[in-house]
């Protein structure tokens, strides 16, 4: 994807500089994956469960029942009704040549989050030669921005977590910067006008059928992927000068690629799900809670989602937004985040970040508006990828002219550039550490309690047997950890919860903690309450089993 020589050198600069990268952030990654032992969270349990039932034979298969809005219902059931299949067909094959370990899957995102770094150095070398930066710092702010997402406190944590998160991200962000390249090829609208415009980029031109690729993988990964699909069709309109069919064909030349790719699964899902779409992200849409990804018996619908009245629809977005924004973009980013979006103002112009703009800014809207309540369960923060390397480059494009600036204004005689990328890495790496510190410990603390779980249960009369579904508040753990079949808990009364079991067959309902109205809601000694008998798994103080709680199921 370098496309041509460095800012500042020739080719050999440029690979060196890239390879530099990509070791750092290869070694940040393979330390930080060590943190982590568990598959936290739960989602991220889901795309390794699934990649280990691949490698053991049993095809594409979860042994959780996380959701009832995708027929056919079943337990083990077909996977990815909702969720896409590159996460866990990639990790299936280091695990099949390492074996089928938390930490051989974790190899897929480590590698992935280094060439996220590379992509990232790449883009802050466009935007160097783009601005006509002096050598040394254009050198800086392309390599600054890749020594910055290298040590990237999101970047990081997410290449040690195997799902969605940073295939997405390298996708996405390979596909807006060959984005990039196509619209000079054609002849930016706003650049230079000497170029004949899209007749000048031939329907066999290598980056077009490669941009059309990239699209239908990333397609494979999130749905996300349509942002991308969408952003590139409105620029290829608007910003390619040129005749109508010839800017149609920019459009439609990587739309047949990117529909062939994704082809097969949309059959695939279409024969086992009756649908090629994931229907339910439409469902999703209409939550105005965020267990209602679990209900049974009342699934979001438009009425109920309506009747929640203007005021509360645009406290929805409002919450989306503040989530999606500071929660996401800002305070696990700082410093880089913040000034990232401080400088993104001045950067917006710059017309080799013009296609990452888009991108980011409609997978943004899209996440905040459309999915205002799903989106604070991970829906943004798991396609916030392009957006992220965004904000780094914007963040070190405004210091190195922030620097430069207070250097004309002080008379420095003496490069100081590399205090940007310094300054962004330095402050952030405290945050890092105590971030990837703290996901380790979670991931222990959830490993040690369903190591504790099964053993409790046998205790307490009730084993695990290995076929009979449990209900559980965190379904996907639980199978993963005890290879039960599992079922999620609808935030719905007792009636509704009997329903279930009486569906699947179930025994015995665990929560781990508190889920919506449960368990509080077995405190109102109804008749159906008293199905749920409470079983003593002797959780004492300190045990991994603290707050765990278990009830058997004796009404049918």
């Amino acid at each position: 994807m370098s496309g041509g020589p460095g800012p500042s050198g020739g080719r050999r600069e440029a690979w060196l500089s890239a390879g530099a990268v990509f070791l750092l952030a290869l070694a940040v990654r393979i330390v930080a994956a060590r943190l982590v032992s568990f598959p936290v969270p739960e989602d991220t349990a889901y795309y390794v469960d699934v990649a280990r039932n691949v490698v053991a034979g049993r095809g594409l298969v979860s042994d959780a029942l996380w959701s009832y809005g995708t027929p056919p219902l079943a337990v083990p059931r077909a996977a990815f009704e909702v969720w896409l299949p590159l996460p866990s067909l990639l990790a299936a094959v280091p695990m099949t040549l390492a074996g089928a370990t938390f930490a051989a899957a974790q190899s897929v995102s480590v590698v992935a989050g280094a060439l996220v770094a590379v992509l990232a150095w790449r883009l802050g070398a466009d935007v160097a030669a783009e601005l006509r930066l002096p050598p040394g710092r254009a050198r800086t702010l392309g390599l600054g921005s890749g020594v910055v997402a290298a040590a990237y406190g999101p970047f990081v944590l997410h290449s040690a977590l195997p799902d969605s998160t940073m295939l997405f991200a390298v996708l996405g962000v390979a596909a807006c910067l060959l984005m990039a390249r196509l619209l000079r090829a054609g002849g930016d609208a706003g650049g230079e006008a000497g170029r004949v415009g899209a007749a000048a980029i031939r329907p066999t031109d290598r980056r077009l059928l490669g941009l059309g690729l990239l699209l239908g993988v990333a397609a494979l990964t999130r749905n996300e992927a349509a942002w991308l699909a969408l952003a590139w069709a409105a620029l290829a309109w608007f910003a390619v000068p040129g005749r109508r069919a010839e800017r149609l064909r920019l459009i439609v030349v990587p739309g047949l690629v990117a529909v062939a790719a994704y082809a097969p699964w949309a059959v695939r899902d279409w024969l086992v799900f009756g649908s090629p779409l994931p229907g339910q992200a439409v469902a999703n849409a209409f939550s105005v809670s965020g267990l209602d990804i679990f209900a049974w018996h009342d699934p979001p619908t438009l009425g109920r989602y309506l009747a929640q009245g203007p005021a509360a629809l645009a406290r929805m977005r409002l919450d989306g937004f503040v989530h999606n924004l500071v929660t996401v973009l800002l305070v696990p980013a700082i410093p880089v985040g913040p000034l990232g979006l401080l400088a993104l103002p001045a950067t917006a112009r710059l017309r080799s970040l013009r296609p990452l703009l888009l991108a980011s800014l409609l997978i943004f809207a899209v996440a905040t508006l459309v999915f205002p309540v799903a989106t604070t369960w991970g829906t943004f923060l798991h396609a916030a990828g392009p957006v992220h390397v965004l904000l780094i480059v914007s963040c070190l494009v405004g210091l190195d002219g922030l620097i430069a600036s207070v250097g004309r204004w002080r008379g420095w005689t003496r490069p100081v550039a590399w205090l940007g990328p310094a300054t962004a890495a330095g402050i952030g790496l405290p945050i890092l550490v105590l971030t990837m510190t703290g996901i380790g410990a979670l991931a222990r603390d959830t490993a040690a309690r369903y190591e504790a779980l099964g053993p409790a249960l046998a205790r307490a009369g009730a084993p695990l047997d290995g076929r009979t579904p449990v209900i559980s508040d965190h379904p996907i753990w639980l199978a993963y950890a005890t290879g039960q079949p599992a079922l999620a808990l609808p935030d719905e009364p007792p009636p509704s919860v009997l329903d279930l079991v009486g569906r699947f067959g179930a025994d015995l309902l665990v929560l781990s903690g508190t889920h919506g109205r449960w368990p509080a809601v077995l405190d109102a000694h109804t008749p159906e309450a008293s199905c749920f008998r409470e079983l003593d798994l002797s959780a004492v103080p300190g045990s991994p089993l603290a707050g765990t709680r278990a009830f058997r199921i004796v009404c049918r």
